[in-house]
């Protein structure tokens, strides 16, 4: 089987020999920068019983958070598909983008300007030290698969997202 390398944009899928670790048993991760100090990503199937209202009560929406990783899991980060509406963003890959301006996308969640399957938040980010990743993937920890979901990849179903791509 030839394996992928890890790269920006593509997903990590844990491996169930990855079980035993309770922030990524049956995780799939978006690779979402690479450069020569790591890897950051964010987990895509594992929502929190928090909304957006909830961490911030000046904004009235029920929108999910979900739990990007283990690390800074006091920040709150977001990916989206509309860079047209938040300035400051920048490109993952296949037209996903990461982060921009807060307060914009704090008025277009006022407004109802943008919904759920534009935008996701998490708290926490998921990082890999150099190296580090490559030393996880040789021992069959995570398998890397493109992401032939595009943006679609919000809109995909949280208890089933694993097992489709294990």
């Amino acid at each position: 089987m030839t394996s992928l390398k890890p790269t920006k944009g593509y997903l990590l899928v844990a491996e169930p020999s990855i079980i035993g670790d309770a922030s990524f048993n049956r995780s799939v991760v978006l690779i979402a920068e690479e450069n020569e100090s790591g890897f950051i990503g964010f987990i895509l199937n594992k929502p929190l019983e928090y909304s957006i209202q909830d961490l911030i009560p000046s904004i009235n929406s029920p929108m999910i958070v979900f739990n990007g990783g283990p690390v800074e899991q006091d920040n709150m980060y977001f990916i989206h598909k509309v860079p047209d509406l938040i300035p400051n963003s920048i490109e993952i890959a296949n037209g996903i983008y990461w982060g921009g301006d807060f307060e914009t996308v704090s008025s277009l969640l006022e407004n109802n300007l943008i919904f759920e399957n534009d935008i996701r938040f998490f708290l926490g980010y998921s990082g890999w030290d150099a190296n580090q990743l490559e030393d996880e993937l040789a021992l069959n920890s995570w398998v890397v698969v493109k992401n032939n979901y595009e943006q679609e990849i919000f809109s995909k179903d949280n208890a089933t997202f694993w097992k489709k791509n294990a």
